[in-house]
């Protein structure tokens, strides 16, 4: 619904000319930026956020389809030329231009420009404001879209006109990859929000408990922000190829809880999604099967309250992107155990086919593994700039091939264990010499395949520790293989718990009934 006191459906002549003019404002548009300014100024988040979320997506649907917002210059005057709410209308300028548009490098350029001065702004002023965590979410999202973005642009240098590769050489720091790292990092640093954090463990702060809002007056801006870059190092992190760093950043955040990262659907997706691939890369597959299967079952029940909202077909994409994540570790390492029955019955119907192909691990397996990889994968970057000494060549894909080589490299190795681990599951003990047998080898050879089944079923975790990904681990004792099956812990408190909730259906029912 939209803030209180409009009404956009106004009469009057409203612009949609097939020419653009930056400088006219429709009647609406100077309603919404008077309005929005107010609400602003008088920190009330519930209207900012009708506003910002429902209200400015009204307003580009109907009159900026397929032309940008009127220009900063033409709203600066109804909002006494604040320089703060102008930069926070830029952001969503340029945010609706690189959706509904293809923006020009000087276009890109600016919108750097912009988020420097607006960062700058953040870390070094007083930002006397409270705004909605989904804006300042946005924030950092479309940043380092924005950077991936302009990333790819880059890297297709074989059709750049001269005047591109002047501006590419004339702007060489926008959109470098330190001064990207240097504002995440500096907004996690400035706003101590790991701080925070930690004495919210202690019971000393109320960050997570009241959404990151600041209820006594004062701004939830750079403390959210902060909050927000972590998973925005996480992301950019991730793109570049370096997981261990990604989830590094993100350590502060207890992903097994609810946080203020769960209070906004993208945020929840985003970070989930990079957290489960950098693990999946890692080789941690128990910590990704686990967190893929808890995301895709809360989008099954909520994704239906999603449908309205812009984000709902980026939800959708993301979950088909996570069902196939999932398939490919629960192949690389069968935990089904951890997966929930409607998780896995959706897997099973979207990628079933493909995960039986995918078992024998021959050519053709090894093609669904590429496709599958290149599916749900993320736009992997290369973040240097180009050398415009050299003949310019297109190095946009460089860095995706490197990271599906990878890939498929470590999907190769699986290929001896998958004949291990259906022996392992049939024998609770069996000696080397019937194994090697069975498994058409020689004793050495097999000792070896038995040793890198154990390499690749173990992993170094977050803390530097070494965990088993292992559904069926083993020990040798002389010549004779032993096997131990994982036995999941039983959670005695999720019985207990459905048990009292019968219990008290029983008796609310025996309560209903009048006793003569």
């Amino acid at each position: 619904m939209a803030a209180a006191g409009y009404d956009y459906e106004e009469q009057g002549r409203e612009q949609q000319d097939s020419v653009y003019d930056p400088n006219y404002v429709p009647d609406s548009v100077k309603s919404f930026v008077v309005h929005l300014y107010r609400h602003i100024r008088e920190k009330n988040v519930y209207e900012i956020h009708q506003m910002y979320d429902t209200s400015f997506q009204t307003l580009s649907e109907r009159h900026f389809k397929d032309t940008p917002w009127p220009s900063v210059d033409a709203v600066a005057h109804f909002v006494d030329n604040d320089h703060v709410f102008c930069l926070l209308y830029r952001e969503m300028w340029f945010r609706h231009l690189y959706a509904r548009l293809t923006p020009t490098l000087k276009q890109r350029i600016d919108s750097w420009d912009n988020y420097c001065n607006l960062f700058q702004v953040v870390l070094h002023g007083v930002v006397n404001m409270q705004l909605p965590n989904q804006w300042l979410w946005d924030m950092v999202d479309e940043f380092v879209y924005q950077f991936q973005s302009f990333c790819q642009y880059r890297a297709k240098m074989r059709n750049k006109s001269e005047q591109e590769i002047a501006l590419l050489k004339q702007f060489d720091q926008a959109w470098n990859v330190y001064g990207v790292l240097n504002f995440l990092q500096a907004l996690v640093e400035k706003s101590m929000i790991i701080e925070i954090l930690e004495r919210e463990k202690e019971g000393l702060e109320q960050f997570t408990a009241t959404d990151g809002y600041d209820y006594s007056g004062g701004s939830n801006v750079l403390k959210v922000l902060g909050y927000f870059s972590m998973v925005g190092l996480l992301r950019v992190h991730c793109l570049l190829g370096d997981y261990h760093s990604g989830l590094k950043c993100l350590l502060p955040i207890d992903i097994s809880q609810q946080g203020v990262y769960t209070s906004v659907i993208g945020s929840h997706i985003t970070t989930i999604y990079h957290y489960g691939f950098a693990n999946l890369m890692l080789r941690r597959y128990v910590d990704a099967i686990r967190e893929f299967s808890k995301i895709l079952l809360y989008i099954y029940k909520t994704k239906q309250y999603h449908q309205k909202s812009p984000q709902y077909e980026q939800i959708l994409k993301k979950n088909e992107q996570m069902y196939a994540l999932l398939g490919i570790c629960l192949l690389l390492c069968p935990q089904v155990k951890l997966v929930d029955e409607t998780v896995n019955s959706q897997l099973r119907e979207k990628y079933g086919e493909k995960m039986g192909r995918m078992q024998r691990y021959d050519d053709e397996a090894f093609g669904v593994y590429d496709e599958l990889f290149s599916y749900a994968c993320p736009k992997f970057i290369t973040p240097s700039a180009p050398c415009f000494e050299e003949p310019l060549l297109n190095y946009n894909q460089d860095a995706y091939r490197l990271q599906l080589k990878l890939f498929l490299y470590e999907v190769k190795q699986q290929q001896l264990l998958a004949g291990v681990r259906t022996f392992l599951k049939v024998y609770s003990t069996i000696s080397l010499g019937k194994l090697a047998n069975y498994m058409e080898v020689d004793e050495p050879t097999l000792r070896t395949i038995l040793l890198t089944y154990k390499h690749k079923t173990h992993a170094v975790d977050s803390e530097g520790k070494i965990i088993s990904n292992a559904d069926v681990d083993f020990y040798i004792d002389d010549d004779m293989v032993r096997v131990v099956e994982s036995k999941p812990a039983k959670r005695y408190g999720d019985y207990f718990l459905r048990q009292i909730v019968k219990l008290e259906g029983v008796i609310n029912d025996m309560d209903r009934i009048k006793l003569e």
